[in-house]
């Protein structure tokens, strides 16, 4: 991995990862990296951005303490948020941001409506390396608005078949019986010499109870709706089967897996202080499930006549179903409504998610000597087709379904003006055709706050509601700009501008479709509307966002040292908002900074300290007047200061110890004008992983959260406002070995 590195000392920062042990009086130099997330292969010195690459070795290290790949982010991007322990993805952002994720160069997610869970879905055993990307893209389009990351799988060596298989077993220390949750993962991968080659991948985990660091159960669906951690089956699959044609030509297919099936217990108390199991109400709904499958086919031609040809299709068939929950107010003070007051909630209250999409991804980078000497362009066009409709357990739709074609045209140009400066700029075209069909949005039970009413609320109905659609067009050229310049072999300065262009959220903005006191009804006469009453979605449609990043950082090594500081603003006027109190989304200027330090010292031949560090603060115009006049929610920014601090020590024998530090700031800021504020507290935990070479294999054991501390889960906290407390002390003991 080329990573950053630091010596003990605080600092700001970003940085490329890892750090090869090399004698004192030698000096470190940073090997060129590829950096794929960029559509075309390029040394990371040649990027105008903050970039990392995390390869193989420090993944088996993040390996050795959870599986999870946004446990891994959160460790080792300075940017990104801490993990909220779940299978959702709910408010773990990039920079205050969203982030697209890649799997091999192809997303995996549902902007139409979305609820990512990709992250806690990826098998990191599976993976290559992950290539991060900071900042708006206007080369991969929507859904990046923040950052993106690549995660690579692996890929065949020549040679005979290799095997890999790596086992493991967890547990928390509070009830290790109930607790235990064993994992496999199994590999092989092989080449011909007639130029054919594959992977094929497997794993299997089984989740089972989960405490805090108090001895606490935790509950099966802390976020309401998202998911949980606990009680839960997942399975990833891998196949990949490629050929050489020749040194430069080459066909790979690839088909993936994602299945995941949570059965919770009970049903979670949201009334209290803290989110808690609710061991008086058995859950009753449907299991909590992801079936994601996903196909590509992929040719490359390096020998191609304009250069470097590059052609993807993809298909991503997509099911999610979400928990069932009950009305609970204020945290689930809508829900869709069983026309009984006195048990309001629909026993159809859970939903399934089904998306449908593919595309066509091409990318020629040419070579330009002819006109400048290393100059190169990369360019190319994306066409993709999405389908998505979200529906309760008796099929009636919750929202309009919603099909897509999104079209758009790209060109990046590269030019090294002098041995020292390369500068690189470019545009990207982006169109978005939607089609919304006609729907009636479901009848739905509804409360808001009310001092006069003993129950502290003010119960209502909104009756199902006719929603018109029609046909809708979006379209933005995006643009970016920078570059870097070399101080030393080993070092540069880099800056740039960059937007994306993205379209929030359709399927969250119908669904909400006349969820407002306009279409209310008293409890009592709850079709209290007049006949053909109806909402157009041109009323309540979003608008399209256009995100401005701007970036300057400084990179690169002396001697034992390699680190980078940056600093980097984010803007929009158009921003996305989503309280979850009144259950409404908005949108709004905001503007975004911070600064970011991630560093690595080897202070040996034996030992290596390192940090990742991260501040991010923003504010937004809350009552559309033009002024930034408050902070932005905690479910955009739970923690602004967030690191980890670590050393790792390599003995003779080949035994490993490394021994972490995790630490976050809390927050108090006021989310509007009249100074509503929900306070997230700071945290802090140490982590140990010890690894030793063992007939042939690696034999591992780590210990989170070492002292087991009580401490409440930021960004968990921050999806509705309601303490969520973190993992308690968990032991993990395993076993990898390559045949």
């Amino acid at each position: 991995m080329r990573k950053i590195s630091v010596s003990a000392v605080m600092f700001l920062s970003v940085v490329s990862p890892a750090l090869a042990q090399q004698s004192q009086e030698q000096q470190i130099e940073l090997d060129p990296v590829t950096v794929t997330a960029s559509r075309a292969e390029r040394s990371v010195s040649d990027i105008p951005q903050s970039v990392q690459v995390i390869d193989r070795q420090e993944i088996d290290k993040q390996l050795q303490q959870s599986s999870s790949a946004s446990a891994a982010l959160a460790k080792l991007v300075p940017g990104f948020s801490v993990s909220n322990q779940t299978v959702s993805g709910a408010s773990e952002s990039y920079r205050g941001r969203d982030l697209l994720v890649l799997v091999d160069g192809v997303p995996l997610g549902t902007p139409l409506r979305d609820v990512s869970r990709i992250l806690s879905l990826i098998d990191l055993n599976s993976i290559e390396r992950i290539e991060m990307v900071a900042g708006a893209s206007s080369l991969y389009g929507a859904g990046a608005t923040g950052g993106t990351v690549n995660f690579i799988t692996k890929k065949a060596e020549p040679g005979k078949p290799r095997i890999t298989v790596n086992t493991a077993l967890r547990a928390f220390t509070a009830n290790a019986l109930n607790s235990v949750a064993p994992e496999l993962s199994a590999s092989i991968s092989g080449k011909a010499e007639n130029g054919l080659d594959y992977v094929l991948s497997g794993s299997g985990y089984l989740g089972r109870r989960t405490y805090d660091g108090s001895g606490w159960e935790l509950p099966s669906d802390s976020m309401l709706g998202q998911g949980g951690g606990d009680r839960f089956g997942r399975v990833n699959l891998l196949a990949k089967l490629g050929y050489d044609f020749d040194a430069a030509r080459r066909l790979e297919f690839s088909a993936g897996w994602y299945y995941f099936n949570q059965t919770p217990r009970y049903m979670t108390d949201y009334s209290g202080a803290y989110a808690r199991p609710d061991y008086r109400h058995p859950y009753t709904g449907q299991s909590v499930l992801e079936d994601t499958k996903s196909l590509s086919l992929r040719y490359t031609d390096k020998d191609f006549a304009l250069g470097s040809l590059n052609i993807v299709g993809f298909y991503n068939n997509i099911k999610k179903r979400f928990n069932y929950s009950t009305f609970s107010f204020p945290y689930n003070s809508q829900v869709y409504y069983s026309f009984d007051p006195a048990n309001p909630t629909s026993p159809d209250n859970q939903t399934t998610l089904y998306s449908d999409r593919g595309g066509v991804n091409l990318t020629i980078d040419t070579p330009l000597d002819t006109i400048w000497q290393g100059a190169k362009l990369t360019w190319g066009s994306d066409l993709i087709f999405e389908k998505t409709h979200q529906t309760l357990t008796n099929g009636q739709d919750v929202f309009t379904p919603l099909q897509q074609v999104t079209s758009a045209a790209f060109g990046q140009l590269q030019v090294p003006l002098t041995d020292r400066l390369t500068v690189r700029g470019g545009v990207r075209f982006e169109h978005f055709a939607l089609d919304v069909d006609d729907f009636t949005r479901p009848a739905a039970y509804a409360a808001v706050a009310s001092s006069r009413d003993p129950r502290g609320y003010q119960d209502f109905v909104l009756p199902a509601l006719r929603v018109t659609g029609g046909k809708f067009s979006y379209s933005k050229p995006t643009f970016n700009i920078g570059g870097t310049f070399k101080l030393t072999d080993t070092s540069e300065i880099f800056g740039g501008f960059s937007q994306g262009f993205a379209l929030p959220d359709v399927g969250a903005y119908t669904r909400r479709a006349g969820l407002s006191l306009a279409y209310a009804c008293p409890v009592a006469r709850p079709n209290c509307l007049p006949a053909g009453t109806s909402i157009s979605y041109a009323s309540i449609s979003p608008e399209a966002q256009v995100v401005n990043n701007y970036e300057l950082g400084i990179r690169g090594s002396h001697d034992r040292f390699k680190g980078s500081l940056t600093g980097f603003i984010s803007t929009s006027s158009k921003g996305v908002t989503f309280d979850p109190i009144t259950n409404t989304i908005s949108q709004q200027k905001e503007f975004i900074y911070g600064g970011e330090f991630t560093g690595e010292y080897a202070a040996t031949d034996q030992l290596t300290i390192g940090t990742v560090l991260g501040y991010r603060e923003g504010r937004y115009d809350s009552n559309k007047d033009g002024k930034l006049d408050s902070w932005l929610p905690n479910n955009r920014i739970a923690t602004p200061f967030r690191g980890t601090l670590y050393a790792s020590y390599v003995f003779d024998n080949g035994v490993s110890v490394r021994v972490e530090g995790e630490g976050f700031s809390g927050r108090d800021k006021a989310i509007d004008l009249k100074g509503t504020r929900y306070k997230i507290k700071p945290g802090a935990t140490m982590n140990v992983a010890l690894s030793a070479p063992v007939k042939g294999g690696e034999a591992y054991v780590s210990v989170d959260n070492l002292f087991d501390t009580r401490f409440q889960n930021p960004t968990a906290t921050s999806v509705r406002n309601l303490p969520v407390y973190s993992w308690g002390r968990t032991v993990t003991l395993g076993y990898r070995k390559t045949f």
